[in-house]
C-alpha cells in the first residue's frame, strides 16, 4: 500500500532531519553552548571566523586539526562549544576537547590545535595540561600556564563554496602575534 503525503509534510520531514543532522538541539543543559568566535572579522565582515571541525554531518573529521571557518548563523554540531569551569573547551556533539598538539605537557608556538578525548592521558601526550585555556578580559585565549595564544593564520582561502573561507588555527607567542588574529569571544549566533 502506498501512502501519499502532501508536499508540505515531506518538506517538513526533510527539514527536521537536516536540523537533527547539522544543528545542536536546545536544552537547559546546553545553555552554555557558544561559538568560539574571533573578535576581528578580518576578511569576513558579514560573519567573521569561528573555530570549526572539518566536515559536516556523518563526515566530521575529528581526527584532523581544527581550523577557523566563517561563522554559521546557528549553533551546529561542528561549531558549538562549551567552556568548562576547568578551562576545557568542549565540543559536546563529539564529546571531545580542544587540545594543543605538544609533547608530554608542553607545546610550542606554531603547534596545531586538535580534538582529543577530554583528560586523555597517554605516553608522550599528557592532554590535561594541553586542554586548559584561560579567556582573558582583552580576548586573548591562552593555554593555561603559558604565553601561547590561540590564533588564526594571516591568509584565508575558499572551501567547497566560493562564499565560504577558512584559516589555519594554531597557538602563537602572545607577544608576537597580531592582536586581530588572536582575540576571541564566546558568542551566541
Amino acid at each position: 500500500m502506498r501512502i501519499k503525503l502532501p508536499l508540505a509534510t515531506i518538506a517538513g520531514i526533510f527539514l527536521s532531519a537536516l536540523a537533527l543532522l547539522y544543528c545542536i538541539p536546545a536544552s537547559a543543559s546546553e545553555a552554555q553552548l557558544r561559538h568560539l568566535r574571533l573578535v576581528a572579522v578580518l576578511d569576513r565582515p558579514m560573519d567573521g571566523y569561528c573555530v570549526d571541525i572539518l566536515g559536516v554531518g556523518q563526515w566530521l573529521r575529528v581526527d584532523l586539526p581544527l581550523f577557523a571557518h566563517n561563522c554559521k548563523p546557528a549553533l551546529t554540531v561542528d561549531s558549538a562549544v562549551v567552556m568548562r569551569d576547568n578551562g576545557q573547551l568542549h565540543f559536546p556533539a563529539v564529546d571531545r576537547c580542544i587540545t594543543v598538539a605538544g609533547v608530554n605537557a608542553r607545546a610550542l608556538p606554531g603547534a596545531s590545535v586538535l580534538l582529543r578525548p577530554c583528560d586523555e592521558s597517554g605516553p608522550f601526550f599528557e592532554t590535561p595540561a594541553l586542554q586548559r585555556f584561560v579567556l582573558h578580559a582583552d580576548g586573548r585565549l591562552t593555554l593555561a600556564g603559558s604565553d601561547l595564544c590561540l590564533a588564526v593564520g594571516e591568509r584565508s582561502a575558499t572551501t567547497y563554496s566560493s562564499a565560504d573561507r577558512w584559516r589555519a588555527l594554531f597557538v602563537a607567542d602572545c607577544s608576537a602575534i597580531e592582536a586581530a588574529r588572536a582575540r576571541w569571544q564566546l558568542a551566541v549566533p
